[in-house]
């Protein structure tokens, strides 16, 4: 048997996971689990740093007695540290959701359009993109620019923490929309044209690839030996794709939380103008591979409202909140999942009352009734992304996977197969570090490549079917719904 550990930093928590590859099947054991929550001073949003440093020592410490060969680490996309010349971290990082970012797609037309850029990177505009952070902190704050040394996008950071080497990760690198999609290398073009410096970016690594060796600091202080750290897909989509269960060629996979990443694997870009027109990304994946899909806006609007719901001193539950879903009216208004007011944190149930009077609908006034709007609004948006995703590659996809936490929402995954009319094919929940884990595998020459993680990851996976039902009343609504977002 043989054990690694991933580090998978999720929305809301992390969590350190030994994972064991014996009789051809992977298990997980969870060793540490920890909040991952923003901290928001003086107007800032910040990542805690230095706690969720704390915390993948701890994690480490709490492996030990399993024993493990090697550290990979994955965390969501376009977020990064800035380091000077001695090495040390300047500030905390700032989060995604961080208000910086606002009117920065508007402001980098200055410098190049939106559709040269899109030519280059081939990356879905979405105003907290790297690239867009780093052109804020050029214009609002060009005196940490100039103490800085290297940008180091959020999982290569920890790995710097770990070994001391300072690397760029293909498929997190492909998220800043400063990567050439075609030359899988930092585009001079696009940088020269931002003014931003090219020596700043750190040399690029591929999933698989060894970053390193822990430190013989780290060691001391952990009391254990020193274990390769793998540059897994540092992205957590690109790790979670890299796990569908599934042998086919041309799949739609849905990877389901917070965010919804739908799409499928290509072997090279499409770039093109229906691609800009819908505005999907080609994101770097394993073995170079291109994740081709859309960001929509997902469970975070279940998971923000139920927030909301608690500071009003109502504590629903996730099953009370389906429940009272399913006990409202179907069809009754429908909301845009990712209309921009949608995104910050804040009052939600407000907001999609707002929208519906905006757009002429019956407006929603209870819990139940707010959250059947939700639900079927999620679902309607997977149907019309799946309709772009096909009118993109020219394929017809039967079957959806769908994969992560948003696996044990069985509410939105019976809705999601009657939206499509196509089977709904649901798990593994723990796509992302199963992905992140057998990439360690491959790194270490235990599993040969990407098929054969495929299929022990599906051995590996109880799977459940969602069979639609109700197409006809479900593609009569949609219609309606088509009608609501395009205005």
């Amino acid at each position: 048997m043989k054990n690694v550990l991933a580090f998978d930093f999720g929305a809301s928590s992390g969590r350190a996971v030994i994972g064991s590859l014996e009789n051809g099947k992977i298990s997980l054991t969870e060793v540490h689990r920890f909040s991952n929550d923003p901290v928001i001073l003086n107007g800032t949003v910040y990542w805690d740093i230095l706690r969720l440093w704390h915390e993948i020592k701890q994690g480490i410490v709490k492996a030990k007695v399993h024993g493990f060969d090697s550290i990979g680490i994955d965390t969501w996309g376009v977020d990064f540290g800035l380091i000077d010349k001695d090495g040390r971290l300047l500030e905390n990082p700032v989060h995604y959701r961080d208000s910086r970012n606002d009117g920065m797609i508007e402001y980098s037309e200055k410098f190049i359009s939106n559709s040269e850029m899109y030519d280059i990177t081939g990356i879905q505009f979405m105003q907290f993109n790297t690239v867009f952070q780093l052109l804020a902190l050029l214009r609002d704050r060009p005196e940490l620019m100039e103490r800085t040394d290297k940008v180091i996008l959020m999982p290569d950071l920890f790995n710097y923490f770990l070994t001391g080497e300072k690397k760029s990760e293909f498929s997190m690198a492909s998220t800043t929309q400063m990567l050439d999609v075609f030359k899988h290398e930092w585009s001079d073009k696009l940088l020269e044209k931002l003014n931003i410096n090219k020596d700043l970016m750190c040399p690029l690594i591929k999933p698989g690839q060894i970053v390193g060796r822990v430190s013989p600091e780290i060691c001391e202080e952990l009391g254990i030996e020193p274990v390769n750290v793998v540059a897994v897909c540092g992205h957590d989509t690109a790790s979670a794709m890299f796990a569908v269960p599934t042998l086919e060629k041309d799949f739609a996979f849905l990877s389901c939380g917070t965010w919804s990443l739908f799409g499928t694997e290509l072997d090279e870009p499409i770039i093109n103008e229906k691609t800009k027109k819908y505005n999907i990304t080609n994101e770097g994946g394993f073995d170079c591979k291109i994740s081709f899909l859309k960001n929509i806006i997902g469970l975070w609007l279940i998971q923000e409202s139920r927030r909301h719901w608690q500071r009003e001193g109502e504590d629903y539950s996730y099953a009370d909140l389906e429940k009272l879903a399913l006990e409202s009216k179907p069809f009754k208004c429908f909301i845009d999942p990712d209309a921009p007011e949608f995104s910050p944190m804040g009052n939600i149930p407000q907001r999609v009352r707002e929208y519906c009077s905006r757009t002429g609908q019956e407006i929603p006034e209870t819990v139940g009734e707010i959250m059947r709007c939700i639900y079927e609004s999620i679902a309607m948006k997977y149907r019309y992304t799946n309709e772009c995703l096909q009118d993109c590659t020219e394929k017809i996809y039967e079957k959806l996977y769908v994969i992560g936490g948003g696996v044990k929402d069985k509410l939105l995954l019976q809705m999601t197969a009657n939206s499509l009319a196509i089977p709904v094919s649901a798990g593994p929940i723990e796509a992302t570090v199963l992905g992140n884990i057998a990439i360690q595998f491959i790194a270490s020459g235990v599993i040969d490549d990407n098929q054969e993680a495929r299929k022990i990851i599906a051995d590996s996976t109880d799977i459940k079917i969602y069979e639609p039902a109700d197409t006809d009343i479900w593609a009569k609504a949609y219609k309606r719904f088509i009608e609501v977002i395009n205005g």
